[in-house]
């Protein structure tokens, strides 16, 4: 990867880079912000995984755009696209690596065919509709090798608070399914354990899942 600074103006702003290439995966741009045992998501927009080039060099990297410019361009996987994209300035609080994407081009659309699902192609949802159909947790290395293309896969930029009276926060990244539960990819993984002040550990079980999806049959 070509270093920080070539992506900067001399007055140390970042500049858009030029893009281009094919659309691999297209997933809510998600982040989840953590104190102890309360969650609360920030619905960003969909994040673009391209294969192409960006500025000069050829290779996958992935975009961000708001939910106004999908709506606009209904990308999905197959899509060819170009734009102009910023870097993204603290990846710890992004799942994408470039995002402020402007001059978003569709130039050729795809039908995203493959056998399946899953994984799960196509436009995606609107954010709404992944708000309410909630979300498990899923398996990082099931995530890796099976979900990363389908529309249901989320990966999230996770911010911690450990300590709201004395502000410390870790971060990390954590991935999770919107899919249908009938999935025959879903693994959910390892319960997830959250830091709190004091040396105080949260564990999130599996009725939290159960919770957020009760509302959901076994095949939506």
């Amino acid at each position: 990867m070509l270093a920080r600074r070539s992506w900067q103006h001399k007055t140390g702003q970042m500049k858009k880079v030029p893009w281009s290439g094919r659309v691999i995966s297209i997933q809510p741009r998600i982040r989840l912000t953590r104190s102890f045992d309360e969650r609360a998501h920030s619905y960003l927009g969909y994040c673009l995984v391209i294969e192409g080039t960006i500025g000069t060099e050829v290779r996958v990297f992935s975009i961000g755009i708001g939910e106004v410019t999908q709506r606009k361009h209904q990308c999905r996987v197959g899509d060819n696209a170009s734009g102009e994209s910023v870097l993204v300035p603290d990846a710890r609080l992004e799942p994408v690596e470039f995002y402020r994407t402007s001059k978003l081009q569709v130039l050729h659309t795809g039908d995203g065919a493959r056998q399946g699902p899953p994984p799960w192609h196509g436009v995606p949802p609107d954010l709404e509709t992944y708000r309410g159909r909630g979300h498990r947790r899923l398996s990082a290395r099931t995530y890796s090798s099976k979900c990363t293309s389908c529309i249901w896969g989320c990966r999230m930029p996770v911010k911690m608070i450990i300590d709201p009276w004395n502000p410390s926060l870790r971060y990390r990244y954590e991935t999770f399914c919107y899919g249908p539960k009938s999935c025959q990819y879903y693994k959910p993984g390892p319960i997830r354990i959250v830091p709190g002040r004091r040396g105080m550990k949260f564990a999130e079980e599996d009725w939290v899942d159960e919770q957020d999806t009760a509302h959901r049959l076994i095949d939506e």
